[in-house]
């Protein structure tokens, strides 16, 4: 079915579902006694023992499995800045993501603010409804600033799925291709095409991985200390990549280079960039819906393997196989943050999920569908926040 088609039958069913989620109750109010204990005079004495101690809040309310979806509408999907009333379609599909593939009840909010200080006092006045955060589609730089902002004040997880959940897929589908094709991470060449959240993130949580020579690339060419025209995160992740020094075009950079991994724009690799690298190269050209190089293009330069954001090919870099069990391990943790040994844990549980009798070069990540994905990746979330004393389980 061609992109055509998808968007009539989307404009179609968005109008027959008139919205995609639901507050549905989970108690009865049939009788007087119901409703005396579900609501007055009964819930006064749950209420009484929260304002005593608001940890009881998680006992008493939906709050310890309650996520908050929240956008101002500034980068949504590959259409940019369409505001927040235009995000709400995209909001609640990513809380039936939530639910379908983690069982995690999300409620979407779209904020009508650009401005860092109102949109991180907005979130924060309304922190202690939930259980966590997860910060979707939120412009860079902007994001950085209010991820960092949110969890100094906030004692709840907050997630910026569009940084860290493709971070876990990419690192966990990277080790799989990497195994495939016999080289290791420490040793790897790998160069980024886009420098922007995503990018900078998936790059931090590789070198976190024990990836030593990444290079990564912008529209002006490569990042490195003291380039012109970088912000302040361009700035810091390039004193902590690119140790050649290499100054010039993508197509410079990637010459020799093991991994190509795109988050950026369609039609910016081309076939005599996959001939300079290094034999049999990886490529993971993650933009969506277009890629950086349509994939049987890439295959004909002489690709080892080729990833995609696309479920119409094989080895897709999809989000959905992370942040679902990524926020259900941590609120079964009932973690105050999810940090990078939660987010290794996840991305070292998925690579797992795939065994040498499965791994192949069409298969590197598990399914999206695969019944195990939820409570393998909770699990290995879990037991990372214990360890690294995030749990404020007693």
């Amino acid at each position: 079915m061609n992109q055509d088609s998808y968007a009539r039958r989307a404009i179609e069913a968005h109008a027959a579902w008139r919205g995609k989620i639901e507050v549905t109750p989970r108690v009865g109010v049939a009788t007087r006694e119901d409703l005396s204990i579900a609501y007055t005079p009964g819930v006064a004495a749950p209420c009484l023992e929260i304002a005593a101690d608001p940890e009881k809040s998680y006992d008493y309310t939906r709050r310890w499995n309650l996520c908050l979806v929240v956008t101002d509408g500034s980068a949504v999907l590959g259409l940019g800045d369409i505001g927040p009333e235009a995000a709400m379609p995209v909001m609640e599909g990513k809380c039936v993501l939530f639910k379908a593939f983690g069982d995690v009840d999300a409620f979407p909010l779209c904020i009508r603010t650009q401005d860092v200080d109102e949109f991180v006092r907005t979130v924060y006045l309304l922190s202690g409804s939930f259980g966590g955060i997860n910060l979707e589609d939120i412009a860079a730089p902007r994001c950085f600033e209010i991820e960092r902002r949110l969890k100094e004040v906030c004692d709840i997880p907050i997630f910026h799925d569009d940084q860290h959940g493709t971070a876990v897929v990419v690192l966990a589908g990277l080790i799989n291709a990497l195994k495939l094709t016999g080289r290791t991470m420490e040793e790897a060449r790998i160069v980024f095409s886009g420098a922007g959240a995503a990018s900078i993130a998936v790059a931090r949580l590789l070198m976190e991985a024990g990836a030593r020579h990444l290079i990564i690339c912008d529209r002006q060419g490569t990042l490195y200390p003291g380039r012109e025209g970088m912000n302040s995160e361009k700035e810091a992740i390039a004193h902590l990549t690119n140790q050649e020094g290499i100054r010039g075009t993508m197509a410079e950079a990637l010459k020799d280079a093991d991994v190509f991994i795109g988050l950026s724009g369609p039609d910016v690799l081309d076939q005599t960039m996959i001939r300079a690298m290094a034999p049999q190269p990886v490529i993971f050209a993650c933009a969506n819906p277009d890629p950086e190089i349509d994939p049987a293009a890439a295959w004909e330069a002489g690709a080892g393997l080729v990833a995609t954001g696309r479920s119409d090919y094989p080895n897709q870099i999809n989000n959905v196989l992370a942040f679902p069990g990524i926020f259900r391990g941590a609120f079964d943790a009932r973690a105050s943050d999810i940090n990078d040994q939660m987010k290794y844990a996840a991305a070292m549980a998925l690579a797992g999920m795939i065994d040498d009798r499965t791994l192949a070069l069409d298969r590197i990540l598990p399914d999206a569908s695969d019944p195990l994905l939820k409570d393998q990746v909770a699990r290995a979330v879990f037991d990372a926040a214990v360890a690294s004393g995030v749990s404020r389980l007693k």
